[in-house]
């Protein structure tokens, strides 16, 4: 399996080598007939056709990863409904691409952790709505939750991010993150993804 990363002049980053000593660098116009079985294409969006050429590689039967510098939810649904298996910002570290790599190598899909909350927080919001949820099966942990902590907790359940929850309460980021890290230590998880498992099934 080879790495190969395809970009507008062909060029390659160190923290690609880093993170892949055995990788190369292929324009979009090269793509054709290098890449083989299993091999992975990390994709830049500055390429100008990138998302005809998920298909290119795809039937080639590589695996795609898209990167990019704006890291956009719309684009990474985009991405992932062309058939690529992945979607990372194009300057996260090798040790994060390594990841990545071994993710979708063993047939999983990476996104960011945004887009997965969101993902999650629709989830959230779908069990919420069938009615399986009563004030009276509120587990005892949720009790130790302020009254601003459980509105926090919920809007971040939902999939909001700090700044979106802080325009909606109208106070400041810093202060979301304080409530985040109150309630993070009240529940016992590490973040906010065990936090919306963790709402899921307390609230059910």
């Amino acid at each position: 399996m080879r790495h190969w990363f395809i970009t507008a002049d062909g060029s390659l980053k160190a923290r690609w080598k880093k993170a892949f000593p055995n990788t190369a660098a292929l324009t979009p116009d090269s793509l054709r007939g290098q890449v083989q079985l299993n091999d992975i294409v990390w994709l830049l969006t500055t390429v100008e056709e990138w998302s005809s050429l998920i298909d290119v590689a795809t039937k080639q039967g590589a695996i795609t990863v898209v990167m990019s510098y704006a890291a956009d939810d719309r684009e990474a649904l985009k991405a992932l409904d062309l058939g690529a298996r992945g979607y990372v910002h194009t300057l996260a570290a090798p040790e994060v691409l390594k990841q990545v790599a071994l993710v979708v190598a063993n047939q999983g899909v990476w996104v960011g952790q945004a887009l997965l909350a969101k993902v999650l927080g629709g989830s959230f919001k779908a069990l919420q709505q069938r009615g399986e949820r009563s004030t009276n099966h509120y587990s005892e942990s949720l009790e130790l939750l302020t009254e601003r902590e459980m509105v926090v907790a919920r809007a971040v359940a939902q999939g909001a991010t700090n700044k979106e929850v802080a325009r909606q309460l109208d106070i400041t980021e810093r202060t979301v993150k304080a409530h985040l890290s109150a309630i993070f230590r009240k529940l016992v998880v590490r973040d906010r993804l065990q936090l919306m498992l963790k709402l899921s099934t307390l609230t059910q």
